[in-house]
């Protein structure tokens, strides 16, 4: 396997986060599930939302404020996107850092039509200013809005029809507890267990049009990190190997020779991974080792090893954090193949 110091980290393969390879290709919206009893895994969350939004419709009011939270790439737009199919109305998308000044807000919300799902992804990103004007919005579903400036300036209050927001975070503590306080409803997404991925993988490629056996798709399943945007990217991927250098089928062996050549090893990890952990290993003895003295020995910044790196190789117990700095594990060394002093294992 051919390692690189090379890393595109906008288009990095096993990034959870949306990269252009994803927006390129409308398939993608395709492969979305519509209702809750099409969307896999997340059994708890499911079962919660399907309670909630059918006491709604039997009383005919509009759901709660709901609150998703949890790593990228595990389908909160999607589940969003449910939520309003299931509850028969219109479905709305934003994002945080999209809504710069209270007036953006604002005409969002005076278009919204009676029981419609606004969704604000990264709604931590929502700035003091703007979460002031949601305040009132979100309990009492009306507008303050001052007209005029100095002392002839009045405030005047716009009502509103009523409304779901749904928002989604991968850091709910960012969020100020005001703001968290008004959702009624708050759901953790957990990472999908591999069978879950594997289920997933096989419903997309009916979808595709891509023939995949069982093996393949648990294989490209276990490499996944337990997130269903990477697995159906690597589905996307691996069918251009199978239709060259197999027979249009995806098998555990073709997935096996494409993954190999996009260096994700048997675990999910990727050249960056293992450049870390090597470092921390070789270079460090194990560590501890500070933040920043190992960004600047992998060439990498200290936000893209903490961000990007490290939640999944501490998920897998290849990284623990000390007062001192971070630290390769035992199964660290197991999996690379490297003894305590730095040897490769026979």
């Amino acid at each position: 396997m051919i390692e690189t110091n090379d890393f595109d980290l906008e288009n990095r393969i096993v990034a959870p986060e949306v990269i252009k390879a994803d927006t390129t290709d409308d398939v993608d919206l395709n492969l979305r599930p519509k209702t809750l009893d099409e969307y896999i895994g997340q059994d708890k969350v499911k079962e919660n939302l399907k309670i909630y939004i059918e006491a709604a419709k039997k009383r005919g009011d509009t759901l709660d404020h709901v609150l998703l939270y949890g790593p990228p790439g595990l389908g909160k737009t999607t589940l969003s996107g449910i939520i309003a199919h299931e509850m028969g109305v219109n479905f709305r998308v934003t994002s945080g850092p999209a809504i710069e000044k209270p007036g953006d807000l604002a005409a969002l919300l005076t278009n919204l039509q009676e029981g419609d799902v606004l969704f604000i992804d990264e709604i931590h990103r929502l700035s003091r200013a703007i979460e002031e004007v949601l305040y009132p919005a979100l309990e009492d579903f009306a507008l303050d809005i001052i007209i005029g400036k100095g002392p002839s300036a009045r405030s005047i209050r716009l009502d509103l029809n009523k409304f779901t927001l749904v928002g989604a975070t991968t850091r709910a503590g960012q969020l100020t507890s005001p703001l968290r306080d008004r959702f009624g409803v708050i759901e953790r997404l957990e990472l999908y267990s591999k069978e879950e991925l594997c289920d997933i993988i096989m419903r997309s490629s009916v979808i595709l049009g891509v023939a995949c056996d069982k093996e393949g798709a648990y294989e490209l399943a276990s490499r996944s990190r337990g997130t269903p945007r990477i697995a159906n990217r690597f589905l996307k991927r691996v069918r251009d190997y199978a239709d060259i250098m197999g027979n249009g089928k995806v098998t555990k062996k073709i997935v096996k020779i494409a993954l190999d050549r996009m260096e994700v090893d048997d675990l999910g990890l990727d050249g960056l991974d293992r450049r870390l952990l090597t470092m921390i290993i070789k270079g460090y003895s194990g560590g501890p080792v500070g933040l920043d003295t190992l960004a600047s020995a992998i060439g990498e910044e200290a936000v893209t090893i903490e961000d990007v790196c490290e939640p999944y190789l501490i998920q897998l117990g290849f990284i623990s954090r000390t007062p001192r700095g971070r630290c390769a594990t035992e199964l660290a060394y197991k999996h690379l193949g490297l003894l305590k002093d730095g040897q490769t294992t026979l």
